[in-house]
């Protein structure tokens, strides 16, 4: 990246002071010296946000709308004798034909071979199938449900996890008292031991549970709060304004939090191991410039962090449907739009589909379609 187009989206006033956690320099400097630092650590780094590629409808038979999670089946994936294949990627709907808010009761399925996406599974309404889903390598898909009973947050429920078969049938219903309002969620899968961790909506929480795995299902084992303090509210236009994205790291152990409406991204220690709270962790990411109601989030293959907007906080026109990269320890990389229009982005996913290539997709709720990027590395 150049220093002339790194200014170009930078945008920073001249009398802001921006905060930025690192493990280094650039903590509290004025908005020119940490132009100045953003430019020395971002062309260090190499981006991975590509140019767009393939788009695929989400919109199943019965008109769901509002996409909002995104999930990969991956190589270790057992498929079995049903519909999904390596390579597929999975899309949860949130909205009914009628687009009233937590009412979308479907999963479609994205064939990797480019053939028309199908229904993949058709819950009982109302369900709200929000950004948490997931893939476990015994076959099964994991998908969290935040209902309302007319598309308002006022009547929205707490909601819960559904374990479907690799045949899109659901077979277990999990509730917890962690599980409050699910709006994210994000699963480390390790074989015959699974962790999900779940942002929650109503109480402006993260919850943990652990479960042990086999050929038959989940089983419950613990579950805990690990992080709490993250402003929420009901949102006319978005259901809710809370943490959401999650990103758990096992080299450090870190939890990454994206929290709309504080608009700053948090990073939760010991978040695999820990039995409680101790907040809603430490802030690393702070960037007004770019971020516009931190949304969802994920890893890309190169280690940084991608975050979508929801365009409610801190709305800006000229940055409309955005997705943002930026490291581990703070420094904006690059950004690039899904919709011309405010209020497309939500949910994404990145993964490594060999050593030559990575995959991006990522939807936009404005058009009720899945962007897919094929990245050559």
């Amino acid at each position: 990246m150049t220093i002339s187009s790194l200014t170009n989206e930078a945008h920073i006033g001249a009398s802001t002071v921006r905060r930025i956690a690192t493990s280094g320099v650039c903590k509290i400097l004025t908005s020119a010296a940490l132009l100045l630092c953003s430019i020395g650590a971002a062309s260090a780094q190499e981006a991975f946000l590509p140019t767009p590629a393939r788009s695929a409808s989400t919109v199943p038979s019965n008109g769901d709308v509002n996409p909002y999670g995104v999930a990969f089946v991956g190589n270790n994936f057992l498929t079995g004798s049903g519909p999904l294949q390596h390579g597929d990627i999975l899309v949860s709907n949130f909205n009914n034909k009628n687009n009233l808010q937590g009412t979308g009761t479907t999963i479609v399925r994205i064939p990797k071979s480019g053939k028309a996406p199908t229904v993949f599974f058709q819950g009982k309404a109302p369900l709200g199938l929000s950004t948490g889903l997931a893939t476990l390598q015994y076959g099964f898909v994991l998908v969290t449900n935040l209902p309302t009973a007319d598309g308002t947050s006022a009547t929205a429920k707490a909601g819960s996890l559904l374990v479907l078969n690799n045949q899109g049938q659901l077979i277990q219903t999990i509730n917890s008292p962690v599980i409050d309002g699910p709006w994210d969620m994000t699963v480390v899968d390790q074989g015959d031991r699974a962790i999900a961790f779940f942002s929650n909506a109503l109480s402006g929480t993260v919850g943990r549970i652990d479960f042990a795995v086999s050929e038959k299902g989940l089983t419950k084992l613990d579950h805990y709060i690990i992080a709490s303090g993250y402003m929420h509210q009901g949102d006319p236009a978005a259901l809710f304004d809370a943490p959401t994205g999650m990103v758990y790291d096992q080299k450090s152990g870190r939890l990454y939090v994206a929290s709309t409406l504080d608009n700053v991204v948090f990073a939760v220690p010991e978040a695999a191991t820990r039995k409680g709270s101790e907040g809603p962790g430490i802030i690393v990411y702070d960037d007004p410039t770019h971020l516009h109601g931190a949304l969802a989030l994920a890893q890309a293959p190169n280690g940084h962090l991608l975050v979508t907007n929801n365009d409610v906080i801190n709305s800006d026109p000229n940055q409309p449907s955005e997705i943002v990269e930026f490291t581990t320890d703070g420094y904006f990389v690059k950004e690039i739009s899904v919709d011309p229009n405010q209020g497309g982005s939500f949910g994404l996913a990145a993964a490594s589909r060999d050593d030559d290539t990575a995959i991006l997709a990522a939807v936009d709720d404005n058009t009720a379609t899945l962007t897919i990027w094929t990245i050559t590395r």
